[in-house]
């Protein structure tokens, strides 16, 4: 015998039936306590090399016979796809045997909480999962938070056939192969007509090839983002359903229900064919990366250039927070640097080693990004950094090879600067020439300004996306529904819907008339901090990068006339001229030398 967890043990029994399904079978006991069956060791080993299964139900009533407790047996079969069988007592549940409205498989830390949502909106709910004690840990809390309407199955089989027709089932496995997995084990039980929801971080193309291959079996697929965490899954997220429209009618009534609700509806809407729902959600990701890295930015600069201490940061952050700047991540950097470190003195803020984890939404959205020319610095930006974070080793070693060549000049330019600004003059000591009240201000201004520019970026993504795949998005409705439960939720937001409301064919966010006055407005600040920044040696790729991005954007004529002369230079590329149309090439090194500037036009 084998112990596995709290309660659990595996026996595995070798059968000498000659029927291929029953050559391996293993039986699952959970009891509170191991050792009462223990005893029953020697019955076991001596009977069951020759026993067929009919005896094996006879064992099972003198176990339940010998054991006071609950017993839980599964016979797993290898031959039978490794599907489990319970024989004996069912996940408990405060159900009858009548259908339920909808399943979920995939009970991890968002699968439960959504599954818990779900049945708190007053819709039944049955539950899925591979390792059964999560099914157990489900139905557990879902008695503890009010005797919610679910009920646990620990097969495929039982799980779809326990739902009311046409089946809809919501699965949050990881993405990529265990979706693919999950699909073909719920799919030998399904029918024509029933839907599948994948609402897990998916590659909008692995929705699309499904979407056709579940099509020839009449199966309905969509796509769903879930964004919001595991507080937005438990209390009500922002959800972005994308593929079959059938497939969103037939959970319409549950989603509008269970999704955060704001002052204009619920957070979910239909968001179009195909893989829309998981391209929208890579995008919202890909801004919430350029948020996150604007926000540490503006730490950065306020603690090391501004001198500024956590407590004086919490407070900083929550006065934004009740400003334009208000928004779920303003909001929890205001908390985070209140906590203490319970093991240690100080915050633990300043205790976390400066690596920062990923899960590949933000990389996927600069490769779109690329691949349809839409140009999106800040988030791009914002991926660089986490990236360059990775590499903790070689930062400290080159803070170490680095510090002594660059002080002297470094200090000097930063005194310089200080200078420019009417500031106090301090080399040894930056923070101590800065006037506090107005670096805070600027910095406040710069984030905003930003932070246009990010959205801004990704929202422009969206518009190319949907242009080249006929999705046909509402721009305006986007932003809706990231107003409540998701991790970008702000009141920002609402501008931008607004904006688009204005103007549904806006090229961008920069140039409707509200966010462009604004950013006129706040550029001295804006390009103060950048500055300020840069003479420090402080790195602010993001507000840099957004500050270019608003530069180069604003700027009737850029320098990509000598770039396109080069190009034609080395590589015959050709080029346009403003004066006439065509397109041309000229022999620029041949003509250089003779100082001849004469063309050749080619029609």
């Amino acid at each position: 015998m084998e112990e596995v967890e709290k309660g659990r043990a595996i026996i595995t029994v070798m059968s000498t039936c000659e029927n291929e399904e029953l050559t391996k079978l293993s039986v699952k006991l959970t009891a509170a306590n191991i050792s009462h069956y223990q005893k029953l060791f020697p019955i076991w080993d001596s009977f069951f090399g020759w026993l067929f299964l009919p005896v094996l139900g006879l064992f099972v009533r003198y176990l339940r016979l010998c054991c006071s407790y609950h017993l839980v047996f599964e016979i797993q079969s290898v031959a039978l796809r490794q599907e489990k069988v319970v024989v004996g007592r069912q996940p408990t549940s405060n159900l009858n045997s009548n259908p339920l409205r909808i399943g979920l498989a995939g009970l991890a830390v968002m699968g439960q909480n959504l599954a818990l949502n779900i049945a708190e909106k007053g819709f039944p709910i049955s539950v899925y999962n591979r390792t059964t004690s999560k099914v157990d840990e489900t139905l557990d809390r879902a008695r503890f938070e009010g005797g919610l309407p679910m009920a646990g199955h620990y097969s495929p089989r039982d799980f779809v056939l326990s739902l009311e027709r046409p089946r809809s089932v919501i699965i949050l496995v990881k993405a990529g192969p265990p979706v693919d997995q999950t699909i073909a084990a719920l799919c030998d039980h399904m029918e024509a007509g029933d839907t599948i929801i994948d609402g897990g971080n998916e590659w909008y193309e692995n929705t699309e090839r499904r979407i056709h291959e579940l099509a020839g079996k009449g199966i309905l697929y969509l796509g769903m983002g879930v964004s919001g965490g595991e507080e937005g899954a438990r209390h009500g997220p922002s959800l972005m359903p994308g593929g079959s429209y059938a497939a969103y009618q037939n959970i319409e009534d549950i989603v509008k229900k269970v999704a955060a609700q704001v002052e204009d509806g619920p957070c979910v809407t239909y968001i179009g064919e195909g893989g829309s729902g998981n391209f929208v959600k890579m995008v919202h990701n890909g801004i919430e990366y350029g948020d996150m890295q604007l926000i540490s930015e503006a730490y950065d600069v306020l603690k090391n250039v501004g001198g500024l201490s956590n407590s004086e940061l919490a407070e900083i952050f929550s006065e934004w927070n009740r400003g334009e700047l208000e928004s779920f991540l303003i909001e929890i950097t205001a908390d985070i640097f209140r906590v203490r470190d319970e093991s240690g003195e100080g915050e633990l803020v300043d205790k976390i080693l400066d690596k920062t984890g990923m899960k590949g939404t933000g990389k996927w959205t600069v490769q779109q990004a690329a691949e349809l020319s839409v140009a999106a610095p800040t988030i791009a930006a914002s991926l660089d950094c986490r990236y360059l974070s990775g590499l903790k080793e070689e930062r400290e070693a080159a803070a170490a090879a680095l510090r002594e060549a660059g002080l002297k000049e470094e200090r000097e330019a930063a005194a310089a600067a200080l200078r420019e600004a009417g500031l106090k003059e301090e080399v040894g000591d930056i923070s101590s020439g800065i006037d506090k009240k107005r670096l805070i201000d600027d910095v406040r201004q710069a984030l905003y300004a930003s932070k246009i520019c990010s959205y801004a970026q990704g929202m422009n993504l969206l518009r190319a996306k949907s242009m080249e795949k006929g999705w046909n998005l509402n721009l305006g409705e986007m932003a809706r529904i990231w107003k409540g439960g998701c991790i970008i939720r702000a009141v920002f937001l609402d501008r931008i819907k607004k904006a688009y409301q204005r103007n549904p064919h806006l090229a961008s966010l920069v140039v409707d008339p509200e966010f462009a006055r604004e950013m006129v407005q706040r550029q001295a600040a804006w390009r103060r901090v950048v500055g300020l920044a840069i003479s420090a040696g402080i790195s602010t790729p993001g507000m840099c990068a957004s500050l270019a991005y608003f530069d180069t954007y604003r700027r009737a004529r850029l320098p990509a006339n000598l770039v396109q002369a080069q190009r034609d230079l080395f590589g015959a590329h050709t080029y346009e001229r403003i004066d006439r149309p065509g397109s041309f090439h000229t022999e620029w090194t041949k003509l250089a030398r003779k100082g001849n500037t004469s063309f050749a036009a080619i029609n």
